[in-house]
């Protein structure tokens, strides 16, 4: 763990760097390779009869920038559900928020015909919220609050009755199915630019809420009686925090589709290596959760070309192990 100012600095400098090749690595790999010289032209000097100019302005340069933004949401999304409800194993995917996001998305896209991450994102927040409500009333324990065995349980049902639910509303209506299917894989291809600059005020909005609320999810990690002796109004946070939590993962949902293990995985290692101080493990957490998105979406495209793999797979094919890990290791500490 990197404790100094100085060996922190350097840290975010080089998680910055790994940010910067995994965003350079997302525009030049695929099904046709771009060389670095092709791409610097491509955004200095756009040549619209260039088929490589083309895919870089139209396909890998809006892909890349939905895997960056939904990878820092999910990120955060998945560190603040840990801090709030004091659960190493919370995150949105764990625990139904992005299931319930999804299938309120899929009665939107298959009963509405609404098709714009605009229009959807209304219905992922709706979804995510039914979710969120449902875990937390589940988790509680009699006499003892939030249960952190009782809410991951509660995560696990949620989310199989709405992946259930979503899956046999979609075999009622095969019409759709096909056009929603990427929201159940998880997939950051086939984003349109312009259908994503609706939602970035509002997830810019719930980034820089989470970013100064730091000290107070600081204190959250003490004891209840202790927060309050300090001033802090406990529930007011608490709630705020669920609001951001709801809006990130809802976002990351319409703009995505259902993708696993980020919001889970990735704060761990930013705890690890900047410590649960919020104010450096909070962006840091952005950032990797950003960078680790990135790199799976760009692998996604490599393993079977001219094929791709939903990036939502590959994402759970690498938490997975992760995962099995966390949890033999939280077991043996418990």
């Amino acid at each position: 763990m990197l404790t100094s100012l100085l060996a922190r600095v350097s840290g975010a400098l080089f998680c910055l760097g790994l940010l910067l090749a995994a965003m350079v690595s997302s525009l030049v790999f695929g099904h046709i390779p771009v060389s670095l010289d092709m791409l610097a032209a491509s955004l200095v000097d756009y040549d619209p009869g260039s088929l490589e100019h083309l895919v870089i302005r139209t396909e890998r340069f809006s892909r890349t920038m939905t895997a960056l933004i939904v990878g820092a949401g999910l990120a955060i999304a998945g560190a603040l559900m840990q801090t709030l409800t004091r659960n190493p194993l919370a995150s949105p995917g764990i625990l139904g928020i992005n299931a319930g996001a999804m299938f309120f998305v899929v009665v939107g896209a298959t009963l509405f015909s609404l098709t714009s991450p605009s229009e959807l994102v209304w219905a992922a927040f709706t979804g995510a919220a039914t979710a969120a409500f449902l875990v937390y009333f589940l988790g509680q324990e009699a006499g003892r609050g939030i249960s952190p065995v009782r809410t991951v349980l509660a995560g696990v049902a949620v989310t199989a009755l709405f992946v259930s639910f979503a899956q046999g509303l979609l075999i009622l209506n095969q019409d759709r199915f096909e056009s929603i299917l990427f929201w159940l894989a998880g997939s950051v291809s086939g984003r349109d630019l312009e259908a994503i600059l609706p939602l970035l005020p509002l997830f810019c909005l719930a980034l820089l809420v989470a970013l100064l609320l730091c000290r107070q999810l600081n204190l959250l990690g003490l004891d209840d009686e202790v927060v309050r002796g300090l001033g802090l109004k406990v529930g007011h946070v608490r709630l705020l925090i669920g609001l951001v939590v709801i809006v990130l993962a809802g976002t990351s949902v319409a703009m995505a589709g259902l993708i696993g293990f980020v919001g889970l995985i990735v704060p761990h290692m930013a705890r690890g290596i900047f410590g649960t101080d919020h104010r450096w493990f909070l962006p840091l957490s952005a950032i990797l959760g950003a960078t680790l998105l990135l790199a799976a979406d760009t692998v996604a495209r490599l393993v079977i070309p001219p094929q791709e793999v939903p990036v939502g797979v590959m994402t759970a094919l690498m938490g997975t192990p992760l995962f099995l890990h966390l949890a033999r290791h939280l077991r043996k500490v418990s």
